[in-house]
């Protein structure tokens, strides 16, 4: 059997992917129910984070394995395979222990060196053994990962380069100001109690904000969150709990508010946001230039950007798109370049030539500019010609051909200074990202996040790390390979020593009269003689084993000594039965 990891995450594909793909608990538990039931896998475990989905199993074939594990990914996130496959990634055997102990120590995280991930491991680990789906394999590698993930933490200053992702987003909030002066005072509302929320909640609280307002769907945990920040000692903060029906209200008096639920839909909708904040800032509804929120286009996703005209984005007469369909699109953003996310290259190509060219919907030519060619479909070759030509004799000059020429960029009004400030950690997201255009508000979202840590510079320390990790996965490589060959090397000494009883019975019919002291020294010597000479060739196998390449050392054992491979496996099974049962909670 093999470790196999089959996985997504911020590394590998955009945020809108991963919100679509994000599994809530009931489906992580279905997906590991059906992962060890079907034929490749014999063990398994899922690690779901804001930012990663991954399937960790032990396979028996490696393509198999994968076709399978990918196919149990899409089918229990909901995003078809075929659009999912372009964004997995996939790790094997030594490349997939390397991967996990990488982002234990937080190497893989959006924040380098984010401490969370531990947490997130054991949580993972814990609920493959409550589901009995994790085995030898896969709960000896997650209690290594955790014990990498420390080691990282307490031998280099990796702590240096990461915080957590709460904390991240806070100084995002604070446009990289100090976290402390931009928090204090302020009142604070936290939706949600789960770890991330609670995190959050005593991060303010430490930060000097005022008041931390703590909502959840289930009211006793918000009390107990609440209780636990007034009962601090290193705060003084004001806390309580509300039900979630109120947060609209104490939206409304909220100056930062931070929402991590496990809701499938959105929390706070633009157009509560918009209400929540009106009356406190002069512009309270949109940037200018767009249309008002909460009621107008502006409060939902598939809001329209006013054009030149005054007129929509997709009511320009003879567009050949219908761009205010294709904005309620998935991953469609109608932030400066990310206007055209969410496009097919065809659409673009299409808008792009109406734009140009100038076809049916009037000429869209400059005053003063000559007039092209109509595009009726046929081309001019003697245009095309001249064009080719003039093209290429520029590129020979300047070296590269040279860009669409774009309109001179137009200065956009000052935003007003935000008076509410919204962190969203959430996956998929609790906070609509329309939410970014309106004024008066300040949102970081995962999306945001990623993009801002992108750039962020990472310790020194970081090699030190990468160097524990190689030789823990050496180290780790080495003891499972030498664990493999132990049952073979159990099962010669068995069937050794029954080699010695049966001798030993056969004296005894031969020599009726032998006491017993004569008969246990006979016995005794023919013992020493058996392991005098399997001594050498069982350690000297145990260490060829553990190097790469060893696994077949116990092949070549078993066949030379005809051992039984029933045997062995009885004695595999033993020692994991043995292993289960003295293994406590991760």
């Amino acid at each position: 059997m093999s470790l196999l990891v089959v996985g997504l995450s911020h590394r590998s594909a955009p945020v809108s992917v991963l919100e679509r793909a994000a599994l809530t608990t009931d489906a992580q538990v279905k997906l590991l129910q059906d992962t060890v039931a079907a034929e490749p896998a014999a063990e398994a475990a899922v690690l779901a984070t804001c930012n990663r989905i991954e399937l960790y199993a032990d396979v028996d074939k490696f393509h198999a394995g994968v076709a399978e594990l990918s196919t149990l990914l899409a089918q229990h996130s909901g995003v078809g395979l075929e659009e999912l496959t372009p964004y997995l990634y996939v790790h094997y055997e030594d490349r997939a222990v390397h991967h996990l102990f990488s982002v234990a120590c937080g190497l893989d995280s959006m924040v380098v060196g984010e401490g969370q991930i531990l947490g997130q491991i054991k949580d993972s680990l814990a609920r493959a053994q409550e589901l009995h789906s994790a085995g030898r394999l896969l709960n000896d590698l997650f209690q290594q990962a955790l014990r990498v993930g420390k080691r990282a933490h307490s031998e280099t200053g990796i702590d240096r380069a990461g915080q957590s992702l709460v904390t991240f987003g806070l100084e995002q909030l604070a446009r990289g100001g100090d976290v402390q002066q931009w928090a204090r005072g302020k009142k604070a509302l936290v939706i949600g109690a789960g770890s991330m929320s609670s995190l959050a909640a005593a991060t303010l609280a430490r930060a000097g904000v005022a008041e931390v307002v703590v909502a959840n769907r289930t009211f006793d945990r918000a009390e107990r969150l609440a209780q636990i920040l007034m009962e601090g000692d290193d705060t003084d903060v004001a806390a309580r709990a509300v039900p979630m029906e109120s947060v609209p209200a104490e939206l409304t008096r909220a100056d930062v508010a931070v929402s991590c639920t496990g809701a499938t839909g959105l929390v706070l909708t633009a157009g509560s946001v918009a209400e929540a904040i009106e009356g406190r800032t002069p512009a309270p509804s949109a940037v200018p230039g767009e249309d008002a929120p909460g009621g107008g286009p502006a409060a939902g996703p598939g809001a329209q950007r006013g054009g030149p005209s005054g007129t929509g984005l997709g009511s320009e007469d003879g567009c050949p798109l219908d761009l205010s369909a294709v904005q309620g699109t998935a991953g469609f953003s109608v932030l400066g370049e990310a206007a055209v996310a969410g496009m097919a290259a065809a659409d673009l190509e299409q808008h792009a030539a109406w734009v140009d060219n100038g076809t049916a919907g009037g000429d869209r030519r400059t005053a003063g500019a000559p007039a092209r060619p109509a595009q009726t479909g046929t081309l001019d070759p003697a245009a095309d010609t001249d064009a080719i030509t003039a093209l290429a004799a520029t590129a020979a000059t300047v070296g590269r051909i040279p860009e669409r020429r774009r309109p001179e960029p137009v200065e956009e009004p000052q935003r007003p200074e935000p008076v509410l400030f919204l962190l969203d950690l959430a996956m998929p997201r609790d906070i609509d990202a329309a939410v970014h255009r309106l004024g008066g508000v300040r949102l970081v979202d995962i999306e945001s996040l990623a993009e801002a840590s992108a750039g962020a510079p990472m310790a020194a320390d970081v090699d030190q790390v990468r160097r524990i990790v190689s030789d823990e996965v050496a180290a780790f490589g080495a003891a499972l390979r030498a664990a493999h060959i132990t049952p073979t090397v159990v099962a010669l000494r068995t069937m050794a020593a029954d080699v010695v009883a049966g001798e030993i019975a056969r004296l005894d019919g031969r020599l009726p009269g032998l006491d017993d002291k004569h008969r246990a020294e006979i016995t005794q010597t023919v013992r020493r003689v058996v392991d005098k000479l399997l001594h050498a060739p069982t350690v000297r196998v145990k260490q060829l084993a553990a190097e790469p390449g060893g696994a077949g050392y116990a092949d070549a054992l078993r066949t030379l000594f005809d051992l039984d491979p029933e045997t062995v496996a009885a004695v595999s099974r033993a020692e994991e039965s043995t292993t289960q049962r003295d293994r406590g909670p991760a």
